[in-house]
């Protein structure tokens, strides 16, 4: 006689007020949990950050199996340390640690997506340490005299558009070291990696973004990017999804958006473990794909 495997354990943040219930920011999606077979824990969010990964997970169970986190953006060695805290409670990640950050990071998975995302180029460096204006030049050099998008390996600030974001032209260094300058200072230690430049793509606003979340390769809900909940763009994934399998990653996220040829591209790619999901958005498709994800 066999029995069927138990569902995975989903990895949520705690409320900080009230530390054994998961943040309200999250409720819903330890519902859909609930309601695909599966039970969640809670994780202390801030006690991770702070470098106490231990205590992070003291209330996850003993031998929980196979985990899946859902919950705030973690940087990649924060992550790692879960990973190991988790392990020596008798607990996995189903997302590794290298799997996280190849999602995460734009360097992890940019060179998988290249047919189809804005070309990029980018150079490491520390929180508030802005590149010398010679190194920004060379890293530049490529892109001619075509606009920029300025970010680091994870975020970009578009809501500053003019000042941190963008460079109408490649080659004018000035305005290049100046808004890469003023992107690394409102970063502050929040930089991730280094600074990217990525070449600027003229995309309909009116459209709007779609993001993707796929489970094995799969895409299992197409919704709204975060940013634009009343926009639901339905874009054909069928030339995306040899990208996603060739990636790697079990559960990551891809963000769409329409250029004004007509041609639609990937300008995000993300872990779908710390990926915004729209409320509006109907959960149950991804958690049941979670659900049976883990389990196989």
């Amino acid at each position: 006689m066999t029995t069927d495997p138990a569902p995975p354990l989903f990895l949520l943040p705690g409320d900080p007020l009230r530390p054994r219930r998961t943040d309200p920011h999250f409720a819903a999606e330890a519902a859909a949990a609930g309601a695909a077979g599966a039970t969640a824990a809670v994780l202390d969010h801030e006690a991770l950050l702070a470098g106490d990964a231990a205590a992070a997970v003291s209330r996850v169970p003993r031998d929980a199996g196979p985990v899946w986190y859902r919950g705030w953006m973690l940087p990649a060695e924060r992550y790692a340390a879960l990973a190991a805290a988790l392990a020596a409670r008798g607990g996995r990640l189903l997302t590794s640690p290298a799997a996280y950050r190849t999602a995460h990071e734009l360097p992890g998975w940019y060179e998988a997506f290249r047919a189809l995302t804005p070309d990029s180029a980018w150079l490491p460096c520390a929180p508030g340490r802005a590149p010398q204006e010679t190194e920004l030049a060379r890293l530049a050099g490529t892109f001619g005299d075509r606009p920029l998008m300025v970010k680091d390996w994870v975020k970009s600030r578009k809501h500053e558009w003019a000042e941190a974001a963008y460079v109408p032209n490649a080659a004018d260094t000035a305005r290049l070291t100046s808004v890469v300058e003023r992107f690394i200072a409102l970063q502050e230690e929040f930089l991730t990696g280094g600074v990217v430049l990525r070449a600027f793509e003229d995309f309909t606003r009116a459209v709007g973004e779609a993001r993707v979340w796929w489970v094995d390769g799969e895409p299992v809900l197409t919704g709204p990017h975060p940013d634009t909940p009343g926009l639901r763009p339905a874009p054909d994934l069928a030339h995306v999804a040899p990208f996603v399998r060739e990636l790697g990653p079990r559960f990551l996220t891809t963000d769409l958006a329409l250029r004004a040829d007509g041609v639609w591209r990937v300008v995000e790619v993300g872990d779908g473990q710390v990926s915004g999901l729209p409320a509006e958005a109907d959960h149950r498709p991804l958690f049941e794909a979670l659900v049976a994800a883990g389990t196989g």
